[in-house]
């Protein structure tokens, strides 16, 4: 007798196939979404360029002049994008060169992964030409770093690096393969991303009971004031911020990380807070009842004497990271998790409010400040051009549509504090380290992680001549970059606290430079520079209508100083207008 048999449905193996280290890499990096790297080559990595060779309708490779150019230019296509920026790099000087750019995006939490090549693994320890101990080197500035020395680890700690990049709280990660690694032969399974580390948990779970408590408390709260940071941009939370602070009511004050993430002429927003920030938002930081922050890590610029910041305050903070809970800024009401998440719930349970007083005290506030230092900046009065009026003209013709990436000095406090911006991604700064030379190659990264945007990169006469090598970059890749140079013949940013704390006595301060416009041409790139404020918004409109890269020089006020200003050991209720 016949019996049915219950059809066999064949399974497909996953297809093995055998592949180099390298190319593993460079497959990790497709799987991962990666459309652009930044990189040096050199011999400890020359494997994985080799295989790079037949990828580039793949991946586009952008060939830096500099390591650290490398690294703050993934840093800016992060920042543009919101996606991984890629940095290739070799070994010993190679990955040194990448430990400033390290540091800069673990304190500004940018999410990067940088690969390195090593020396032969049977030659670690041996100070091998070459060799650096990259892994030991870079642990305090990274959030992970890792050691392949087997092709087999690739694929798997490939994923992992880029989960732990840009999960979270983001930040940067570096591998390091060895030369064997790379030129290693072995069976690959089909790339799979990472989903779950082990004992590594990105988002903390929220609790119910604080968002409750939190809710209470704002609705209690007669002058309560929220303040943000770059945690709603990463977090991509921007619309759900807005959607907190309307129904709230709340003056709501940014760092300069965060700048951005509302636009910068919303009803509600209240300017800057930190050392050169709006006068109102650090005076009346000791005057709130309830203090919201989000986002933020209270930083020593934004807070300034700890013993006398916000002390009548009861104070909310919505973070991610638990580790910045209660680090410098005693918590009432911690909420911890992803604000993406948390605003929602918190919005909720939130009145709708109108803090019209309260607000109008903020106005009041501007009000005098524009008076005393804005106007007297924008408008200036003789001959000599001020910065904070070049930037003044920049956003009449951007109409706050720009990417504006800075250096570090006095043209980045004066940018941040009067540039305007109606999207979010669109203020590119170094913050927390405050890394001179930033500001030219995270442009460039910034016109790849967002073509179709205008990148401006407003930088200084001292900052632009630490990474000015990177022009070539822009040569031969044809970054359409507007770099606005706001030149004082100084260190500006030094000089103003010589001038206000030492005496005026002016120690190695003075900056000589080359003529940048001449520089310019011999790297094939277009450029004027200007000294009187006729010529301003010529020069600017003819910038900004070139087509393709364009420097343009403006000499500015030798001795401007930048105000408000916070001194340092002073409270922000201490802050000067002059």
């Amino acid at each position: 007798m016949e019996t049915a048999t219950t059809p066999q449905t064949k399974t497909t193996a996953p297809e093995v196939k055998e592949i180099s280290g390298s190319v593993a890499v460079l497959e990790a990096l497709i799987a991962e979404g990666v459309d652009t790297i930044f990189g040096y080559p050199g011999g400890a990595i020359m494997p994985i360029y080799d295989a790079l060779y037949d990828y580039n309708d793949k991946i586009k490779h952008i060939l830096v002049r500099h390591e650290q150019g490398g690294i703050h230019a993934a840093q800016g296509y992060a920042r543009a994008s919101g996606k991984v920026g890629v940095a290739f790099a070799t070994s010993g000087p190679g990955a040194t060169n990448l430990v400033t750019g390290l540091a800069d995006a673990q304190i500004d939490s940018t999410p990067i992964v940088c690969i390195t090549g090593q020396v032969f693994a049977h030659l670690l320890g041996t100070d091998a030409f070459q060799e650096t101990d990259v892994i030991n080197v870079t642990m305090p500035v990274t959030k992970w770093n890792y050691q392949v020395t087997d092709a087999s680890e690739i694929p798997s700690v490939m994923a992992k690096a880029f989960y732990i990049a840009r999960s979270g709280r983001p930040g940067p990660v570096l591998i390091d393969i060895t030369k064997n690694a790379q030129l290693q032969l072995f069976k690959a399974a089909p790339y799979q991303k990472c989903t779950h580390v082990r004992s590594y948990r990105p988002k903390p779970i929220v609790r119910k009971e604080y968002i409750e408590q939190a809710a209470e408390l704002i609705n209690k709260a007669e002058k309560p004031f929220v303040i943000f940071g770059q945690g709603v941009i990463l977090g991509n939370a921007e619309k759900e911020f807005k959607a907190f602070i309307e129904k709230a009511g709340t003056p709501t004050a940014w760092t300069i990380m965060g700048e951005g993430a509302i636009p910068t002429d919303h009803p509600l927003g209240v300017g800057m807070l930190g050392m050169h920030g709006n006068y109102g938002p650090n005076v009346l930081t000791n005057e709130c009842d309830v203090l919201i922050a989000v986002g933020m890590r209270f930083d020593d610029r934004v807070t300034g004497r700890l013993d006398k910041y916000a002390k009548q305050a009861q104070v909310i903070h919505l973070d991610i990271d638990p580790a910045e809970i209660d680090k410098n800024v005693k918590t009432t009401v911690p909420v911890w998790g992803d604000c993406k998440e948390t605003l929602p719930l918190l919005t909720a349970l939130i009145e709708k409010k109108e803090h019209t007083a309260w607000l109008n005290k903020f106005k009041e506030y501007a009000e005098e400040e524009y008076n005393q230092c804005i106007q007297p900046e924008m408008y200036p009065q003789g001959d000599i051009m001020s910065m904070a009026e070049v930037i003044r003209e920049l956003n009449e013709l951007t109409k706050g549509e720009a990417i504006i990436v800075t250096d570090v000095g006095q043209h980045q406090m004066v940018a941040c504090r009067y540039a305007k911006f109606n999207q979010s991604r669109s203020n590119i700064t170094s913050g927390g380290l405050g890394t001179m030379g930033f500001g030219l190659p995270a442009a460039i990264g910034a016109k790849y992680g967002a073509p179709d945007r205008e990148v401006i990169a407003v930088i200084g006469d001292g900052g632009f001549q630490m990474t000015l090598q990177e022009l070539g970059t822009i040569m031969q890749f044809g970054a359409p970059v507007k770099i606005l140079i706001l030149n004082n013949e100084f260190l500006g940013m030094v000089r103003q606290w010589q001038q206000l704390f030492h005496d005026k006595r002016y120690s190695f301060v003075n900056i000589t430079s080359p003529n940048f416009v001449t520089l310019a041409k011999a790297y094939g790139i277009e450029g004027n520079s200007i000294s009187k404020r006729d010529d301003l918004k010529t020069a600017l409109k003819t910038m900004l209508e070139h087509n393709g890269s364009y420097l343009l020089e403006v000499m500015v006020g030798r001795e401007n100083n930048v105000f408000p200003m916070v001194p340092q050991g002073c409270s922000v209720a201490e802050i000067r207008l002059k």
